[in-house]
């Protein structure tokens, strides 16, 4: 499977995994390595990186060599979203965000002109920035024009586990912008993760699905599967659609049989 290229950096890994809402910090870790992701998102504004037990999340990614995207979530302004970014700068040492500016708490739908502004001008101050936005082709064209490192569409809303939604406008954003396309928030399961790889996605970001499943570590190494295959089929090239049948095997050199007689 080829790498992911996002910026400067290279990946082999294709998957990127939330921190968040997992049982223990433990499974957290065990999830993490099964899944084979090399960059690991924190919510900075969200997340309690101190553990009741007094564990420190953020050492034990750190310790075991994860890329970390600091992410905006949480953040309701263009203004609370760059402030967000500016501290998650200080405390990883990364100019890289993955910048979330909502819209309500009901949808959890980004916040479309506030995303601009602050995409516009984190960019101006040499981020890297990683958005998640609606799938709307045209904001993510102009996400991609302004200089994002990368785009990122719903496939559902966060935490429905829903699945991808829209395959025809995640299609679309593909053909329009010339940076890695990554379906954020919405993925349940394996086979939405392969959908959404087989529909030409560079990548897929997921907390929810992992973390909430009954066993986070044999769902972690499913979804490194289901992006490794999705990937795979779509560098292969699958068949054409054919509305009617088609024999598999050979239709010349057939014997001969006289119907007549049978």
């Amino acid at each position: 499977m080829s790498s992911l290229q996002i910026a400067d950096r290279e990946f082999d890994s294709r998957l990127i995994v939330g921190s968040g809402r997992f049982p223990d910090p433990e499974t957290m870790r065990e999830a993490l390595r099964a899944s084979g992701t090399e960059m690991v998102t924190v919510a900075l504004r969200r997340a309690n990186l101190n553990t009741d037990e007094g564990e420190n999340v953020l050492k034990y990614l750190q310790d075991d060599g994860y890329f970390l995207l600091p992410n905006t979530a949480g953040c309701y302004t263009a203004e609370e979203a760059i402030t967000t970014a500016k501290l998650g700068r200080e405390a990883l040492g990364t100019n890289w965000v993955k910048l979330e500016v909502i819209g309500d708490d009901e949808t959890l739908f980004p916040d479309v002109p506030e995303l601009l502004k602050a995409a516009e001008k984190l960019i101006l101050e040499d981020f890297v920035v990683l958005p998640y936005a609606n799938d709307d082709p045209i904001t993510c064209r102009k996400l991609a024009d302004m200089g994002c490192a990368a785009v990122m569409p719903l496939g559902a809303p966060i935490g429905s586990g829903m699945g991808i939604r829209n395959p025809y406008n995640l299609r679309i954003i593909k053909d329009l912008v010339d940076v890695p396309v990554i379906v954020d928030a919405g993925v349940g399961t394996a086979s939405d993760a392969a959908i959404a790889m087989e529909l030409g996605m560079d990548a897929v970001l997921m907390n929810s699905a992992i973390s909430q499943a009954k066993h986070p570590v044999k769902m972690a190494e499913a979804m490194k599967k289901s992006i490794e295959a999705g990937r795979l089929a779509l560098e292969s090239g699958r068949m054409p659609k054919r509305l009617y049948a088609k024999a598999s095997s050979p239709e010349e050199g057939l014997i001969e049989v006289d119907r007549e007689e049978q």
